[in-house]
């Protein structure tokens, strides 16, 4: 079943056409990643679809609703949670509060279920649950905005680099959640620079050049595509 199905996406800021035409679907399920160069236009197709940016042609369907005009919080209420590049966390906030922000979508009554779901998920995050978000580590602070994601239950959650700026172990850490989340039945659309990690864990994949999408195939085609592997893994 289709959780989400973008139709001739075409974005622009001021006169500059960042997102020329694209569609691409994500099923139930799936692990969908998108890759490509810096500035090829995969954050700016996320911020599409969670709301924040207009398409102004297309639509994006979610759960077979048109949302291409529906305010960003109300997008939230209806099941899709991004975590944004950069985490954007609050940083005078306890971590657990942080949480709890994550949860405004949902009835009071199940928030502490939620919670301990969450530190069932990260341990370091049950640890720090007092302390002040901003004085994480990069990588507690990823885990801390996956774990604020969760908490609106999503019905598809897209995560924005979730390896930016992190050391190499770390960044492993990260793709050991987004594959445990996957295990788990969470459907996810990952927008990620590092391609080789990227596509091992995507049920399929989508490349981003210069706000195109020039291919498209499972996670492990493109992996061993020579074209691919020449301009994103090194080979």
């Amino acid at each position: 079943m289709e959780i989400l199905k973008v139709e001739n996406m075409n974005v622009y800021y001021g006169a500059i056409h960042a997102i020329k035409g694209i569609s691409f679907h994500v099923d139930q399920g799936e692990v969908v990643t998108l890759i490509g160069a810096n500035g090829a236009g995969k954050s700016t197709t996320l911020q599409t679809v969670s709301g924040l940016l207009r398409s102004r042609t297309g639509s994006i369907q979610f759960c077979g609703e048109n949302i291409s005009n529906v305010p960003s919080h109300k997008i939230v209420e209806k099941g899709l949670a991004q975590v944004p590049e950069g985490r954007r966390i609050f940083l005078q906030m306890s971590v657990e509060e942080n949480l709890e922000m994550g949860a405004y979508t949902q009835s009071a009554a199940g928030v502490d279920a939620d919670l301990e779901k969450v530190y069932a998920q990260f341990p370091r995050l049950k640890e720090r649950r007092r302390q002040i978000a901003g004085t994480l580590s990069g990588g507690e602070q990823q885990m801390l905005a996956i774990g604020r994601a969760l908490m609106s239950h999503p019905k598809l959650l897209m995560l924005d680099e979730p390896s930016m700026g992190l050391a190499p172990i770390l960044v492993e850490q990260i793709f050991d959640i987004i594959r445990q989340l996957h295990k788990e039945g969470t459907t996810i659309l990952l927008v990620e620079q590092n391609a080789q990690m990227a596509l091992s864990v995507a049920d399929r994949a989508y490349v981003m050049e210069t706000g195109k999408i020039t291919l498209s195939g499972t996670g492990a085609e493109l992996a061993a595509s020579d074209e691919v592997k020449k301009a994103y893994l090194g080979g």
